[in-house]
């Protein structure tokens, strides 16, 4: 959704992401005003709200906040979205079954979100990042030739050699059906701060801006591996995505074993993904295609 923004409801979202995220529990509400570089009258006057509303719940005690018993009917409505139920169970039980963590990711707008994760402490839900090359290749895949346009022009605005190899790494992941992530978390942070680099937010000389492109196209295609080099591949992400009726990717489906694994047993898992995300796609009674 396009237009301005409101400035005070991002400020109420901001604080109810904060006592979402794992180990704010304990935060008063000078805590809170800190951490969002809000005043304390207007943090006060946040809390007094949500807390009329039962968004939010002061412990006498300590006088600590946490999220309240009034979320139940969001997260209830949130449940019934189609394949979110089913794709977070799936993130357990494929956690329990590989023994590495397990994620459910989503669009939104801009943006990628991390609705679910288990298995590990990497992340937690909630967390975003951009969805521009390297990342949310997976959607861009599965979708339609101009919203894969637009996806690939983030990274590559002005260097075709680039939209072109980036396009053609696209087609391979299609052809496979999943996608293997082969960078590394260093490299996973390195490619996100290219990606902050390239919002147009610093103005950037056209040099550093064609060396920040060829980077990008680099973290594409080592992500990739080969499949026929015999050789181990260290993998970060196996994801396969969940079609809706017209085709198109809906959310993702990813493990993160972050060993070497040989290319039989990337193959096995993301057969093994496949069709889990098949079977979820039919438990909404529509079926999607490639």
């Amino acid at each position: 959704m396009r237009g301005a923004i409101s400035a005070p409801t991002a400020r109420v979202i901001d604080v109810v992401e904060l006592l979402a995220r794992p180990g704010s529990d304990r935060l008063r509400y000078s805590d809170i005003a800190r951490e969002l570089d809000l005043t304390l009258a207007t943090t006060h006057a946040i809390l007094k709200t949500l807390s009329d509303r039962g968004w939010v719940s002061r412990d006498p005690t300590g006088k600590t906040f946490t999220l309240g018993p009034g979320l139940a009917g969001v997260a209830a409505a949130v449940d019934t979205r189609p394949f979110a139920a089913a794709a977070r169970a799936a993130t357990i039980e494929l956690a329990a079954e590989f023994g590495c963590a397990a994620s459910v990711t989503e669009r939104l707008g801009d943006s990628l979100v991390i609705t679910a994760f288990e298995g590990g402490e990497r992340a937690w839900p909630g967390d975003r990042i951009p969805y521009a090359p390297p990342f949310g290749a997976v959607f861009a895949a599965w979708d339609t030739a101009k919203e894969r346009r637009a996806w690939i022009e983030r990274a590559a605005a002005s260097t075709a050699p680039l939209a072109e190899r980036i396009d053609q790494t696209l087609n391979r992941i299609r052809d496979r059906g999943f996608d293997v992530d082969c960078t590394s978390p260093a490299l996973g942070q390195a490619a996100s701060l290219l990606g902050t680099l390239g919002t147009g937010a610093i103005a950037l000389p056209s040099n550093i801006r064609e060396t920040l492109d060829q980077l990008i196209g680099e973290f594409m295609t080592a992500g990739f591996p080969h499949a026929d080099s015999g050789e181990p591949q260290t993998v970060a992400a196996i994801t396969t995505p969940v079609l809706d009726a017209r085709g198109h990717a809906v959310l993702l489906l990813s493990v993160h074993p972050l060993v070497e694994l040989p290319a039989e047993r990337i193959d096995a898992i993301g057969a093994h993904l496949l069709r889990t995300t098949a079977a979820i796609t039919g438990s909404s009674g529509t079926q999607g295609f490639r």
